[in-house]
């Protein structure tokens, strides 16, 4: 099970720049969240502060127990075994073969015996796709395996927490579906606490169990999926709804007048679209942290965008979702439980083809069911 990451007050400056102030918030165990936000919001320099290289000039980063800024070096050095991180560009070596980058943590960090480490590298390899692939060069397989082979190298220490940085950046919306459900399915599997940093819409709404938004050096919400997909929040809906009108500016936020401006002239930032149903894992398990559709909404009091939680097949997952978990024995499958264990999902809502060879066979994973 993953492990609960706490900030309190969080505050960080680079000389008289405030890069953002007081932000709080609690990453639950074992959930995957997503950190939104205009560009220059400081969304790495979030994830860099989480995992120590970054310092803050204020607050506490609670892992579990230990408050990582008031750690000892060696501390801190024990405290970061526990972190898998997946870079924005893969940050592979580029004269190394896969192989060796993926192993490479563990020829770092541990003493584990050549036989140790490739048996735990083909099988990280296995788990993203890329088994065939050992032997290749960064600069001989396109972005979307070094995204993969990146993950990999992120998963060999078994990291309880795992932070991936602009997943989507630098691929194509078929890859950046196929790495959206990988992302899912190792949730599943090793139950993780994941934060993803992303500008990818389509991703903040359909993978997360937790969604912020990061805009004018502050938190501006943290919560279940369901509570920003049904927020009014002006930023909120222009972010989602990726329009000019509202608070974003081209270079962050808009002054006064440009607001007024646009308040004179009716500007609408949009309505809220309809709340998607989530990404299930692609072997047909429930995420042991995985919430029922309409469960804050229903708990809150509050009404979701009209045609909210249909899939593309017309089925309403409000509906479809006591069906489906009591086909699959009415609780959350157990981490490591296979294919064997769980029934197969529904069809795929949309995303790539499901036919497609899952990471057993070699190819990315396929596209899973939603709710």
């Amino acid at each position: 099970m993953g492990v609960e990451i706490r900030v309190e007050g969080l505050t960080k400056t680079f000389g008289r720049q405030v890069i953002w102030q007081d932000v709080s918030l609690t990453l639950p165990a074992g959930e995957i969240s997503v950190l939104l936000g205009p560009s220059g919001t400081g969304k790495s320099v979030f994830l860099k502060s989480l995992v120590g290289l970054l310092k803050p000039d204020r607050g506490n980063i609670w892992i579990g127990d230990r408050n990582l800024p008031y750690l000892s070096e060696n501390e801190l050095y024990e405290t970061r075994k526990l972190f898998g991180v997946l870079f924005q560009d893969g940050a592979l070596f580029g004269s190394m073969n896969l192989f060796d980058n993926i192993a490479f943590p563990l020829r770092e960090h541990t003493r584990k015996t050549e036989a140790e480490i490739k048996r735990i590298v083909l099988e990280k390899m296995e788990m993203v796709g890329l088994i065939g692939a050992e032997r290749k060069l960064p600069g001989e397989i396109s972005g979307g395996m070094k995204k993969r082979a990146g993950l990999a190298r992120a998963l060999v220490l078994d990291p309880e927490i795992l932070l991936v940085d602009e997943p989507d950046s630098g691929l194509d919306p078929v890859r950046t579906a196929y790495l959206n459900q990988l992302i899912v399915d190792l949730n599943a599997q090793i139950e993780a606490t994941i934060l993803i940093v992303t500008h990818d819409i389509n991703t903040a709404r359909t993978v997360p169990d937790n969604i912020g938004l990061l805009f004018r050096r502050e938190l501006v919400m943290f919560g279940p999926r369901e509570m920003l997909l049904s927020s009014e929040e002006p930023v909120v809906r222009q972010f989602l709804n990726a329009r000019r009108q509202g608070p974003i500016g081209m270079s962050e936020e808009k002054d006064v007048s440009e607001l007024e401006a646009e308040a004179r002239m009716g500007a609408d930032p949009g309505r809220l679209p309809p709340i998607p149903p989530q990404l299930l894992p692609s072997d047909g398990r429930i995420r042991r942290t995985q919430h029922p559709p309409g469960e804050w909404l229903r708990a809150n009091g509050v009404q979701p965008p009209p045609g909210s939680f249909i899939d593309e097949m017309g089925r309403n997952w409000l509906e479809e979702w006591p069906r489906y978990v009591a086909q699959h024995g009415g609780a959350a499958m157990p981490a490591g439980a296979g294919p064997a264990q769980a029934p197969p999902p529904p069809p795929p809502a949309q995303g790539p083809d499901p036919h497609q060879p899952g990471p057993s066979q070699g190819g990315a994973p396929p596209a899973g069911g939603r709710y």
